[in-house]
């Protein structure tokens, strides 16, 4: 594992705090937040809920990035863009093939598998511990203007000049060998 703080090179921006009933910030993921790939792995999305952005928030993106992925690029495991401004939680399950549990308006990224979805953790067997940084971003857009093909990283380039606050949990995975 290394000590990559994807926001250390970013400007500072007001924080805002995000909770979750499915994991709580520093624990481990539960297994149905796991990859669908590794055992009692289900790839559902954590319910998160989020409060005290800041004013003149338009909308929200909301990322699930592991720095730690053996990749030189890490690994972006859900994007979301165009959460309206007026939503304050997701339901677990909500970033499934559809996006059921998605606002109206709201759309899914492909992550880096090229599943517009969640797909959970998966972290090499006997690679250590990784870390899941759930980020719910307050943009000062409505819309953020991007394709629905984007990929994460595109969106993390377009929002960096629209960011007003961050609310951030990190969760972990370890695979065992």
């Amino acid at each position: 594992m290394s000590a990559n703080n994807p926001f250390a090179r970013l400007p500072e921006v007001v924080a805002f705090t995000v909770t979750s009933t499915t994991v709580r910030d520093g624990a481990a993921w539960p297994p149905a937040q796991w990859s669908s790939g590794a055992p009692g792995g289900k790839d559902v999305s954590p319910q998160l809920s989020w409060s005290g952005a800041p004013a003149g928030t338009k909308s929200y993106a909301l990322t699930v990035y592991d720095p730690d992925a053996p990749t030189g690029s890490g690994f972006w495991h859900w994007a979301v863009a165009d959460i309206p401004a007026t939503t304050t939680s997701l339901p677990e399950g909500a970033g499934d093939d559809e996006g059921s549990g998605l606002p109206v308006g709201a759309f899914q990224l492909p992550n880096d598998a090229r599943l517009p979805r969640y797909i959970g953790a998966a972290p090499p067997a006997g690679h250590g511990r990784h870390r899941y940084f759930v980020t719910v971003h307050a943009l000062d857009v409505a819309d953020i203007g991007i394709a629905s093909d984007a990929t994460p990283a595109l969106l993390g380039f377009t929002i960096a000049g629209h960011i007003l606050g961050r609310a951030t949990l990190v969760a972990t995975a370890e695979a065992q060998q």
